[in-house]
């Protein structure tokens, strides 16, 4: 049928699907889009191919194998997953998909909770701390530069280096900078650096470790332990230049120094050339001036000393004058020195004569023999007069002593119960009682009692 002039143009399938793809592709960015994964399929070309639904829609996905290859999971029918796809149209069927970069778990997101949870381990450890982290060389004479050697950062670094000063040698270790190699090939490079360096092959000041910039899964390697651990135990100064400013690794945490760029790493480890020529200058104009000045007073003492000097036998004349004139001094300070020493000598001989102790003991000795006839003298007239204190208080003693009464006919009568009785009434006919007599005792018993009235 052909067209009429009420009858618009007809276009072919092929160009209706190539401009709406074009136009989808155009109009969407990158997308995140969140879903469950259901028909996987994952044919021996290592792609996958999957429907995203929810309760209400659907929308089929391809994530081919140079993408699904950076993963650290193989996703299953049935998980909840969020991932970052660009728009697009499959022009040999008309579907409407998704061409998928990146894919994780749902929630939160599995990289960043990674990447949380090794930044709280590593800082409990102290990693972070500023305490640690070495000084960077303030003119570097060799650096070593870890990144990939395809990639726009190290020709960024390259050139900045070469601007701003040319002289610093640049090793390049290459290495991948994204996927599954990545981390092993940075923890070998930075070892490597250091046996080098270690052995005096390569005698490296500090090391450059980055890239450019990316995603977060793009820039993932920098964020493994081990990089962080052997970034740590380098013994040479590391600056970590991973991605843009607004980027943060672990590796920019753990490093002696993070740059935010690594063209801002370069300029960070190489002086200015046009800073180091206006010091030199700077340095040759006051050595300049400092040399003429000391020529200046070189000269002055030159014409100084000429002045002052003089013919020899004149010289010679002064200076015997001189000696013999200290020969002089020297004769008269050693007699006066004498005489000093004479006259010191002959007082404290006669300190010491004045305190010679031998006539002290021998007045010290008479006076000991006198106080010792003394002791005696008093001790003898001591025991006389004791002796005879001693004799009156003995016959004193003996006068009231009741066995001298004894002696003298008295008795000394006792009850049954040995008390003493005195009067006649503390007794009964009959009682027994006892007699004490000068000698012996006698066993009595009352006959009769007599009272005395009074």
């Amino acid at each position: 049928m052909q067209p009429t002039a009420s009858t618009p143009p007809a276009i072919t399938v092929s160009v209706l699907a190539r401009e709406v793809k074009t136009l989808l592709e155009s109009h969407f960015d990158f997308v995140w889009v969140e879903g469950e994964i259901s028909n996987l399929a994952c044919p021996a070309s290592g792609h996958w191919y999957f429907s995203l639904k929810d309760d209400s829609a659907q929308v089929r996905c391809a994530m081919f194998r140079r993408a699904n290859q950076r993963l650290r999971f193989t996703p299953e029918n049935g998980d909840a997953v969020r991932l970052r796809a660009r728009v697009s149209l499959y022009e040999a069927r008309g579907d409407f998909q998704l061409i998928v970069e990146y894919l994780e778990p749902a929630g939160a997101g599995a990289l960043q909770a990674r990447f949380e949870a090794l930044r709280a381990k590593l800082e409990a450890e102290g990693l972070f701390a500023a305490e640690r982290k070495r000084p960077l060389p303030t003119a570097p004479a060799h650096l070593g530069i870890i990144t990939s050697a395809s990639g726009a950062a190290l020709h960024d670094m390259l050139t900045v280096l070469r601007r701003r000063c040319p002289l610093i040698r640049v090793s390049v270790l290459p290495v991948p900078v994204q996927g599954v190699e990545a981390a092993p090939a940075i923890c070998a490079a930075i070892a490597r650096a250091n046996r080098w360096h270690d052995s005096g092959a390569v005698p490296f000041d500090a090391l450059i470790v980055g890239r450019g910039g990316g995603s977060l899964e793009d820039l993932w390697a920098f964020n493994e332990e081990s990089v962080a651990r052997a970034i740590a135990g380098s013994a040479l100064p590391v600056v970590s230049a991973v991605g843009h400013e607004t980027d943060i690794t672990v590796a920019d945490l753990v490093a002696d120094q993070r740059a935010p760029t690594p063209s801002a790493a370069a300029e960070l480890l190489s002086p200015d050339q046009a800073d180091w020529r206006l010091r030199l200058a700077q340095l040759d104009e006051a050595l300049a001036r400092s040399i003429g000045r000391q020529l200046r007073d070189a000269g002055r003492e030159l014409a100084h000393l000429r002045a002052r000097l003089k013919h020899p036998g004149t010289l010679l004349r002064e200076r015997a004058q001189r000696l013999d004139d200290l020969e002089g001094r020297l004769s008269r300070a050693q007699a006066a020195a004498f005489q000093r020493e004479r006259r010191r000598l002959d007082r404290l001989t006669e300190r010491l004569l004045r305190r010679d102790p031998r006539p002290r003991l021998a007045r010290l000795g008479d006076r000991l023999d006198d106080a010792e006839r003394r002791l005696r003298q008093a001790m003898s007239h001591g025991l006389a007069r004791r002796r005879d204190r001693l004799s009156r208080l003995a016959a004193l003693l003996d006068s009231l002593s009741p066995l001298a009464t004894l002696g003298r006919g008295y008795a000394i009568l006792s009850d049954e119960g040995g008390a003493i009785l005195r009067r006649a009434k503390d007794t009964a006919v009959g009682d027994a009682v006892s007699a004490r007599l000068a000698e012996g005792r006698l066993g009595l018993r009352v006959e009769s009692v007599e009272k005395d009235d009074r």
